[in-house]
């Protein structure tokens, strides 16, 4: 297999986190974001979304979209589990992991940025406003969701990492680069922590990717 991303993508992120957890060792390759890369025609012709990451099967069959690569290395590597087995468990780790993926990193990410700023006029410190004012939205309801929850361990959902977590800690390597206060989520500081202390989460963070820019 053969996972194409951008070391700074947080999708693509939340896939190297799981491809480490799983021990599935693929083929890495990158198209730079800032650069335009991924519009590039022969990237175009596979995912014709432009967007990272895209996952080339052995078989030569296309995945995208992080969230659908997930579930698939899920039901193909089912060990270690990154979902509960009890339906609502399963539930309730699915709707944790669309807080970053859904609410909050679609409308803060590179091309929404960039528009803001073509099309709109804004500055880039409006736009880093912008993005951190979502960041914090979407980490209050996280957070206000595992705080005082029993079904909370030493992770976002008991005490192994989940898709919950995988989602979870790219968006907080990102609102560092926004300047978000973590001291206002004692809780999700707390599983971020405890997530980069395990060498699956610790060898996909984006500084040691081959790509990897200063």
């Amino acid at each position: 297999m053969k996972l194409i991303g951008y070391f700074r993508s947080s999708a693509a992120y939340r896939v190297r986190i799981a491809l480490n957890l799983k021990g599935i060792v693929v083929e890495h390759a990158s198209r730079h974001l800032r650069k335009g890369e991924q519009k590039a025609p022969d990237y175009v012709a596979i995912n014709p979304q432009k967007l990272v990451p895209t996952l080339v099967l052995d078989t030569g069959e296309v995945l995208t979209q992080s969230l659908a690569i997930l579930e698939y290395l899920e039901e193909t590597h089912p060990q270690p589990p990154l979902l509960p087995k009890d339906p609502v468990g399963r539930a309730r780790v699915r709707a944790l992991a669309l807080i970053p993926t859904a609410d909050i990193h679609p409308i803060q990410n590179l091309r929404v940025m960039g528009y803001l700023r073509e099309k709109f006029g804004q500055t880039e410190e409006s736009a880093f406003t912008w993005s951190r004012h979502w960041i914090e939205t979407g980490f209050d309801a996280y957070e206000a969701t595992i705080a005082n929850d029993p079904k909370t361990g030493a992770f976002s959902h008991g005490d192994t990492p989940t898709m919950a977590d995988l989602c979870l800690i790219p968006q907080v390597f990102n609102a560092a680069r926004f300047k978000v206060d973590m001291k206002k989520y004692p809780a999700i500081q707390r599983i971020y922590d405890a997530c980069m202390k395990l060498p699956a989460f610790d060898a996909a963070q984006p500084a040691k990717q081959p790509d990897a820019e200063a």
